[in-house]
């Protein structure tokens, strides 16, 4: 008896979304889609209650945005419970601590269970950890009561939102609740930033925040048209042309590289004169290996920081990461320690200026998107043996292969290109924070996106190829 099993008897106390009886239609998978993005709009907009102050430090500053959460409201901690429970439980599997086979349907379901149960404690240790660091204000001002409420609060939304994803991965909709709650959350900040009205005030005088707003601004309002082109596209206090064209150049050059598959021959044994081809595409595990990595790094900056604070003077702690309050917005700057050392480039004067910081960072995402990728094929069903058993039992055959032997085949293929696509996915996402893609600019001052546009692309184009999928199969028309 393995580790999961142990975890049989609390299955019947644990919330589950069941499968769904009958095939879903597009459009009801539309539909409930829909309304799953709607209830996470409505639960970044509400406040959480008993909040003293919302000042201060911001633990998740720097991964907000592809952690999907939003400061001060029910989706504080975001998707973080889900992913970093999820990193834990791949972990504990590759190293053989957990023993799971996807293949068998009590494992797959006990896995499941495990990491949704997993998810909840998260929520709330995070929560737990979050209220402890003074993010809401002293303790003794909160008060006992209060702080309990805001813990409720947490957990609950974590809840939420893991019951969203499973709603959504069980195939009531489309994707997963990761995947959407993502890419709506990038994509509201990259139309912001390009389009905001709101004013801002600097050394060249009045600016608004948007990039293109501003353009136009500049362009009519400043006497020397050429001066205001180039305050346009270069100024640092704010998103500007340049980093709006590289997230546009980011977005196409993953666009081109999703292309990037090799084609296997396959052929049914049930339809006679069904042949199709079978495509192992170069990022073969998506964009999971740097949700984790991302996830990872915030677990690391959070636990940095929450010690920080306390125990500042501490040389371990340290060494974990210095931190100092820049003054903008509430959030603090890694200015040493490992936490430095894991933080993204902001250009490439970054790489001379540091090359030690530039030879970490790179080998850091690079070898764990890789690592990742790798083992995340061996515990989603998704290895050469998996596929080569859902091949079997559908009757399908690789032309020119006999089945003993497809596993074989299927090993030269699947996971050298898990492996290569988390690679190219961490090279990507290092090129889109040189380029300046919108909000990689200027570190200190915008929020970081270029993690997050790679992200947002491939999720999207992800949705694509589904919703085109399921437009095939049900035969639907619109």
């Amino acid at each position: 008896m393995g580790l999961l099993h142990l975890l049989r008897p609390a299955l019947s106390i644990i919330p589950e979304v069941q499968e769904p009886r009958y095939k879903v239609s597009l459009k009801v998978k539309m539909l409930i889609t829909g309304i799953t993005l709607f209830i996470y709009l409505i639960c970044c907009q509400i406040p959480l209650y008993g909040v003293y102050r919302t000042t201060g430090a911001d633990p998740f500053y720097w991964m907000r945005v592809i952690l999907a959460s939003n400061k001060g409201t029910l989706m504080e901690l975001g998707i973080s419970p889900i992913v970093t429970s999820g990193m834990i439980l791949q972990l504990l599997a590759g190293v053989g601590i957990i023993q799971v086979n996807q293949s068998i349907r009590e494992d797959k379901m006990l896995f499941n269970a495990a990491q949704k149960l997993l998810s909840f404690i998260m929520a709330l240790c995070e929560g737990m950890a979050y209220i402890w660091s003074g993010a809401y204000g002293d303790i003794n001002q909160i008060g006992a009561g209060n702080a309990l409420l805001l813990l409720i609060q947490l957990t609950f939304a974590g809840v939420i939102v893991t019951m969203l994803d499973e709603m959504l991965q069980k195939g009531y909709g489309l994707g997963s609740g990761i995947s959407l709650f993502i890419a709506t959350n990038v994509s509201e900040n990259i139309l912001w930033k390009s389009f905001s009205p709101i004013t801002i005030s600097s050394d060249k005088g009045t600016e608004f925040e948007g990039a293109i707003i501003n353009l136009f601004h500049q362009m009519f309002t400043n006497k020397n048209t050429v001066n205001g082109l180039y305050l346009a596209f270069t100024r640092e206090t704010a998103p500007n042309i340049s980093n709006l064209l590289s997230t546009v150049l980011v977005i196409l050059l993953v666009i081109y590289l999703q292309g990037f598959k090799v084609e296997v021959p396959i052929s049914s044994q049930k339809i006679r004169g069904y042949v199709q081809n079978h495509g192992i595409k170069l990022f073969y595990t998506s964009n999971i290996p740097m949700i984790i990595q991302s996830t990872l790094v915030q677990n690391i900056y959070f636990l940095s920081q929450l010690l920080y604070k306390r125990f500042s003077t501490n040389y371990f702690v340290q060494l974990l990461g210095k931190w100092r309050d820049d003054g903008y917005q509430g959030h603090s700057v890694p200015v040493g320690g490992l936490a430095y050392y894991l933080s993204p480039l902001r250009d490439f004067k970054d790489i001379y200026e540091d090359p030690l910081h530039a030879i970490f960072y790179l080998f850091f995402v690079i070898t764990v998107c890789g690592f990742f990728a790798k083992f995340w094929i061996q515990i989603s069903g998704e290895s050469a043996r998996d596929v080569a058993r859902k091949f079997k039992d559908e009757q399908i055959k690789i032309k020119g292969i006999r089945d003993e032997s497809m596993v074989k085949y299927l090993q030269r293929y699947i996971p050298v290109a898990a492996f290569c696509g988390g690679v190219c996915i961490g090279l990507l996402t290092i090129v889109a924070d040189l380029l300046g893609a919108i909000g990689s600019g200027n570190l200190y001052f915008i929020i970081k996106l270029g993690t997050g546009i790679l992200l947002a692309v491939t999720i999207i184009y992800g949705y694509f190829e589904t919703f085109h999928k399921d437009k095939v199969e049900s035969s639907e028309i619109f």
